[in-house]
């Protein structure tokens, strides 16, 4: 009698920390391991192999992952077939030294080379890849299959030319690798047949995309343009953008693509122009403000949001109130912000840093000022009709939750509603995180 146990399935658990493209690196690298014989678990303790596919973004990033497999040591410890991977820009950033601190570490791969996953699992001994191939790993990752859910993250740009002086994104990610229109054309019209009918383009500077198109160099908006043909797909959206890459075309297709959904994620980092150039941003707070001024009057009803740096070396008062005037002269809907903190081996991680408390009061003043411009914009949706796609019943018996045009989650009572339906509905309440609507006829 054969065991049963020589015939199932092994198991992978993959924990995703960071950015919307980590969370699509890790359906490639759970289809990759996939086609290898593994199915994917939520449960790291029946896992055959934990990957951590992480994120360096964040302050102390490294530490977080080293604290985490000092906590799968005592499962590796019961468990001594199971296989543990870091993956993602830590892997990348720290290369051998992961495998140095942490020895129960099996492999080590960066953000470019998880095509080659399987054949690293199945090698002998420690394994490690953080090299910036000439290949396009796409070529090498099996083909999609299985159904979706009605969104999708489709990566059709990598890595950044930018050199913002705080970021590591350059030196994990490599430098801007835009891939071919046809590839991502096709990519989409897959995903469409598997149930999807909202896709996110992403990329680290998304809106620098310039792929190979039939016809020459297109640009986001061409490939937008492109796929809101696709039959189907009912949504587009992109993230994440610069402001130098916000050109005439893009800001038009807002206004022409009805696909194209009224929301824009547009990180401007400071409203300072003595520090905008210190982070080597390359553009000011006037250009940031015309910029917004040219995509309102294309999309009047477009939702904006942004990232915010508090507390960048040498940021005085001053600084801090520019900061402040944008922020009141925009009016966001959404932003994310956050404390400087010194990435190794960026130009910004030479300077000085401003004191912990003073960077806490200039954050939590910050923060105070968005959530009121947060909780303005959801309650100026009271009574506004919008369309709503359902992605999954809520907690409540009969209850839809999905996301509005806006990008805002939304309940909706709704008995007879499915995931995957575009609904209208109307907005009847604004919650602090969510709005509330009643589905309407047709």
């Amino acid at each position: 009698m054969t065991d049963s146990s020589d015939t199932a399935p092994k198991k992978l658990f993959i924990k995703t920390y960071g950015c919307q493209m980590n969370v699509y690196d890790s359906e490639r690298m759970a289809e990759a391991m996939g086609a290898n014989g593994y199915v994917t678990t939520e449960n790291a303790e029946e896992a055959d192999m934990v990957l951590l596919n992480t994120c360096h973004i964040r302050e102390k990033a490294a530490e977080k992952v080293y604290s985490d497999l000092g906590r799968l040591r005592p499962l590796k410890a019961a468990k001594p077939g199971m296989k543990i991977g870091v993956a993602g820009c830590v892997a990348q950033a720290e290369g051998a030294e992961i495998l140095r601190r942490m020895p129960l570490v099996d492999l080590v791969v960066g953000p470019q080379s998880y095509h080659r996953l399987p054949e690293m699992v199945a090698a002998e001994g420690q394994q490690i890849d953080t090299d910036f191939p000439l290949e396009d790993k796409f070529d090498h990752l099996p083909e999609r299959k299985a159904l979706r859910g009605p969104t999708a993250f489709l990566t059709v740009q990598e890595g950044c030319d930018k050199f913002c002086a705080f970021c590591v994104v350059p030196y994990t990610r490599g430098s801007e690798v835009s891939r071919p229109a046809a590839r991502l054309l096709a990519e989409a019209r897959d995903l469409v047949t598997r149930g999807v009918r909202e896709i996110t383009l992403l990329g680290q500077n998304v809106n620098g995309y310039h792929g190979a198109g039939e016809d020459g160099v297109w640009g986001l908006s061409r490939l937008l343009r492109e796929m809101a043909g696709i039959e189907g797909l009912e949504r587009l959206r992109y993230t994440t953008s610069h402001p130098n890459d916000m050109d005439d075309d893009l800001i038009a297709a807002h206004g022409d693509l009805p696909q194209l959904m009224p929301y824009l994620h547009l990180p401007v980092q400071s409203g300072s122009d003595r520090i905008l150039k210190a982070m080597n941003r390359k553009h000011t707070a006037e250009h940031y403000l015309r910029l917004i001024e040219r995509i309102r009057a294309a999309r009047p009803d477009i939702l904006l949001s942004s990232d915010f740096i508090v507390g960048f070396p040498g940021e005085t008062d001053r600084d801090f109130e520019d900061t402040m005037d944008l922020i009141r002269a925009v009016g966001f809907g959404a932003a994310f912000s956050f404390k400087y903190s010194a990435r190794p081996g960026t130009p910004a991680a030479e300077k000085p840093e401003l004191p912990a408390e003073l960077c806490d009061t200039r954050l939590h003043a910050l923060q105070a000022l968005i959530t009121d411009q947060q909780r303005a914009a959801q309650a100026a949706m009271v009574g506004r009709e919008v369309g709503v796609l359902y992605e999954k019943p809520g907690r409540m018996p009969g209850q839809m939750v999905g996301k509005s045009d806006h990008l805002h989650a939304v309940h909706v009572m709704d008995p007879t509603g499915k995931v995957g339906e575009l609904v209208r509905v109307r907005v009847i309440a604004a919650a602090p995180n969510s709005l509330a609507a009643e589905r309407l006829p047709g």
